[in-house]
């Protein structure tokens, strides 16, 4: 059986794609010798949050996800990030390909919500393999990636916040429920505000109004005597 291993060398936001996306540059190293046909190849990304430090903001940023960091010590579990597959063409003995992953800003997924609170350092990143080979000189033979392939890599924060800027530059993604979408676009038209932004600053600033004194039910209202003069 053909010995694959493999390498994480880079990665880049990708600055064309139709929405947010990272290129993970991979480099696969096969057997001496073995003429590898191509690589049908799956790999899954996880973030493995354990393995890195955080400032007292970012901790802040984590505690829906992981709780008080008190808690750390058994909440800060891998966090699944993207499951990808790509068609590695013809080689001997080493390649490199592009692998592609298509990103969210979507912040009720984990893993996006991981990336958000993170000010800079990097993410710690283990990428688990398997797929199947098409191998031999003269014909080929088909055999399985090994499930134990994996390649740890610490990508920078830095890349992750290029590709958010590039496709949402200075703004933040919200999603709604339906009903709920439909009654902002409601209160929208009915006040006549320009922008999304402005439907929302509206709805802050009333709800930071002072609210009303409460009425206390059952207490009796003062007594006033009017005096007049003999």
């Amino acid at each position: 059986m053909t010995d694959f291993a493999f390498d994480c060398t880079g990665v880049r936001a990708d600055p064309y794609a139709a929405g947010p996306t990272l290129v993970f540059r991979l480099r696969l190293t096969a057997s001496p010798g073995v003429r590898v046909h191509a690589v049908a190849l799956r790999c899954q990304l996880r973030v493995e949050p354990a393995k890195r430090r955080y400032g007292p903001a970012e901790a802040d940023g984590l505690a829906d996800l992981f709780g008080d960091p008190s808690r750390w010590g058994s909440t800060l579990q891998p966090v699944q990030f993207a499951q990808v597959s790509v068609m590695v063409p013809s080689f001997t003995g080493e390649t490199e390909v592009d692998l592609v992953v298509p990103c969210s800003y979507d912040m009720d997924i984990a893993a996006t919500r991981y990336f958000a609170a993170l000010q800079d350092g990097e993410v710690p990143m283990l990428m688990l393999f398997s797929g199947t080979a098409f191998t031999g000189a003269g014909g080929f033979h088909v055999e399985p990636v090994p499930w134990d392939r994996e390649a740890a890599y610490r990508m920078p924060v830095a890349v992750w916040r290029e590709m958010v800027e590039q496709h949402f530059p200075g703004c933040g993604w919200l999603r709604l429920p339906a009903d709920t979408m439909a009654d902002l676009l409601a209160f929208r038209s009915r006040h006549a505000l320009a922008s999304w932004e402005a439907t929302v600053r509206t709805l802050l600033d009333g709800a930071a109004d002072p609210l009303p004194a409460p009425v206390r039910l059952g207490t009796p209202a003062p007594l006033v005597v009017e005096r007049t003069a003999p």
